[in-house]
């Protein structure tokens, strides 16, 4: 199609009058990059890219990513134009309560936008997610008769992001993959928030793309529509195997000539300017959210061709069903949510003398299960020999082997659950990815985005505990978990044994609406047979359970989580039969219990309570109250044997007999 670049730049003008006229009506928000990158919207969503506005979610359609989520509005101005259910009284609701059109875009709120974003440089790794998605979709599905993916993936990212850490760990790793249907649009103004790039940056980008392995076009003039429109169509047609970046110049807030290419033009402080600036850019001075026929127009005969190129894909995708009624049901499958006890069916008992690390039970609990779930990806940052969550016969992800199932992050902790998240944002693959426990904070921020967005990833984090020993206090993850539990959305369960741990893979599996992180241990526990196998494994789905049950008037309760629940159980025979035990290997599943449920494991009318935890002691009031006693860790650990270390800093069984017995 050819570009028409008379009416896509009557559109860039409206485009910009649409950001302008938003933000100066809520007196919130940021022109900087929906101004500055009006012609790279344009020539995206009314010339280069392969979608339909009529069905967002459609498999094979090219996924856009803002990176630079603050540029909102540059998003909403251009899925309302091109007909996505955006409608105007949205766009001029920005940022008003219930609105379609936040400050940040959030998935599932607004159609058309692929992730969330805000936090700068995630999107990066949100696209580089999936485009890998799209890699391992096309060599699981596509036949030599109907490639029914062969989608791109566009992200639009600015200085900001291209600073951020979790950028570069990302763009690296991509780079090396060679994931050749992503493309990297640099929106290169010179200009970050607080002042002129130059104060905070002075590298040349281009080469350093190119050292990691990407092809790297520069638009002198980011906003000359034909430029741009053949840099993307080039990036398209690329075969060298690598991803693409398009360094595109422009100036930011550009429309506003009082704070065009200054900092000052990055957020809402040229909407005062709005009057001026609507009449500079030919806009009619009495209609406001100003849109001509013309461009309306346009955009809806653009949209009868998309259609037509998605209704020409349906028919190749239903001939591809017909003739792969195998590869169809593999795709079906991702639709269906794994039921917990389903998976636990296919996980052996272990034997009841086995005295296995949670992490070494958690390999062989995910061979059965990742044989149940042939789309679910296992990944980790260079530890598969620690973290012991490698899928034995699914071979790696590479440049030669895009089924693999294992993919090897390197050293990005970051970078690896930003992509993970992205690949969870595409929908076909359950995504997990691991670490030792103590680097979830270099995770973090992407563990927040993932329970934000309901993301179902899940975190394989070992060595979940002073128990790791010699490696010292900086590897000791006292905190951690309960840094961890705070986090709204986020599922933690720490399970205690080998038979909790099969009950917790099959709790994160069945669970769809948001992330789950695994504690597992380094050391090994013993099996607990005092408690059945069954209500190990269910209990935890529930998120706590009785352990051990009293035989007398129940006058004490002990509780605990992971390998510390060893020592509840010995500290109740100590005791006596009124004690009873309560294993909570997951705070978030249990408080989402039923009140009735709640009270049967731990009755209000009994107040003497310990909990034992290695770690942190904060989050247990809301289980003991004033009355109880926690017992934990409120330090940093101690180089010496895992054993060791527990004992000096007060985590055993005689402790826990000694605080009852004060109770």
């Amino acid at each position: 199609m050819k570009l028409s670049t008379d009416i896509l730049t009557h559109a860039c003008a409206q485009a910009r009058g649409l950001a302008i006229d938003a933000v100066h009506r809520c007196s919130s928000g940021h022109l900087g990059l929906p101004l500055g990158t009006a012609e790279i919207g344009a020539v995206l969503y009314g010339h280069a890219m392969v979608h339909n506005p009529a069905q967002p979610r459609w498999l094979n359609r090219d996924r856009f990513v803002l990176s630079g989520g603050h540029g909102s509005m540059f998003l909403y101005t251009w899925l309302h134009l091109s007909g996505y259910d955006l409608s105007l009284e949205e766009v001029k609701n920005f940022r008003q309560l219930h609105a379609k059109t936040p400050g940040h875009p959030e998935f599932g709120e607004t159609p058309g936008v692929e992730c969330t974003t805000g936090p700068l440089g995630q999107g990066i790794g949100n696209a580089v997610g999936m485009a890998m998605a799209g890699q391992m979709a096309a060599a699981r599905f596509n036949t030599p008769e109907h490639p029914i993916f062969d989608y791109h993936v566009f992200c639009l990212a600015g200085d900001g992001c291209m600073q951020e850490g979790v950028a570069m760990e990302a763009a690296a790793f991509a780079g090396h993959q060679g994931l050749d249907n992503l493309i990297l649009i640099y929106d290169a103004n010179d200009v970050t928030l607080d002042a002129m790039a130059i104060k905070s940056q002075s590298e040349n980008t281009a080469l350093r793309f190119k050292a990691i392995g990407w092809d790297v076009q520069t638009l002198t003039d980011g906003h000359d529509l034909v430029a741009i429109a053949k840099a993307i169509n080039k990036a398209k047609k690329a075969k060298s195997g690598r991803p693409q970046l398009i360094i595109a110049k422009t100036i930011i807030g550009k429309g506003i000539p009082e704070v065009q290419g200054t900092a000052k033009g990055h957020g809402e402080g040229g909407a005062k300017f709005a009057d001026s600036a609507r009449a500079g850019l030919g806009l009619p001075a009495d209609q406001h959210f100003f849109v001509s026929e013309e461009v309306r127009t346009y955009f809806a005969d653009h949209g009868k061709r998309l259609v037509r190129g998605y209704k020409k894909w349906e028919k190749a995708f239903a001939a591809w069903r017909l003739a792969n009624p195998e590869k169809a049901a593999l795709l079906d499958s991702a639709k269906q949510q794994p039921l917990a006890v389903d998976l636990l069916a296919k996980i052996p008992a272990f034997p009841v003398d086995a005295k296995l690390a949670t992490r070494a039970a958690g390999k062989d609990i995910l061979q059965p299960v990742a044989a149940a779930l042939p789309l679910f990806i296992s990944g980790s940052a260079d530890l598969y020999g620690s973290t012991l969550n490698y899928i034995a016969d699914g071979k790696d992800f590479e440049r030669t082997e895009r089924a693999g199932r294992n993919i090897r992050y390197g050293i990005r902790e970051h970078g690896m659950a930003a992509i993970n998240n992205g690949i969870a944002y595409d929908g076909l693959f359950r995504t997990s990815c691991a670490t030792f426990l103590v680097f979830a904070d270099y995770s973090r921020p992407s563990m927040r985005i993932a329970a934000l967005a309901k993301l179902p990833v899940i975190y394989i984090y070992t060595h979940d505990s002073i128990g790791v020993g010699e490696d010292g206090p900086t590897h000791q993850p006292v905190e951690t978990v309960s840094g961890l539990r705070v986090i709204p959305g986020l599922d933690v369960i720490r399970p205690a044994d080998p038979e909790e741990t099969a009950g917790a893979y099959a709790a994160a599996l069945e669970r769809t609406d948001g992330p789950t992180l695994l504690a597992l241990t380094r050391q090994a526990v013993p099996m607990l047979n005092d408690i059945p196998v069954q209500t190990r494994r269910e209990g935890v789905i529930k998120g706590a359970y009785v352990a051990v049950k009293e035989t007398a008037p129940l006058t004490h309760i002990l509780l605990a989580a992971g390998s510390e629940l060893q020592h509840a159980i010995a500290a109740a025979k100590v005791l006596g039969p009124n004690v009873r035990v309560v294993s909570v290997p997951s705070f978030e599943r249990f408080n989402r219990q039923p009140a009735e449920y709640r009270e049967e494991v731990l009755p209000g009318a009994c107040r003497r309570r310990v909990a034992i935890e290695a770690g942190v002691t904060a989050l247990w009031r809301q289980y003991v109250g004033l009355d109880g006693q926690v017992i934990g860790i409120d330090r940093f650990g101690i180089s010496a044997p895992g054993g060791t270390v527990m004992k000096e800093l007060g985590i055993t069984a005689e402790a826990v007999v000694t605080a009852a017995k004060a109770l």
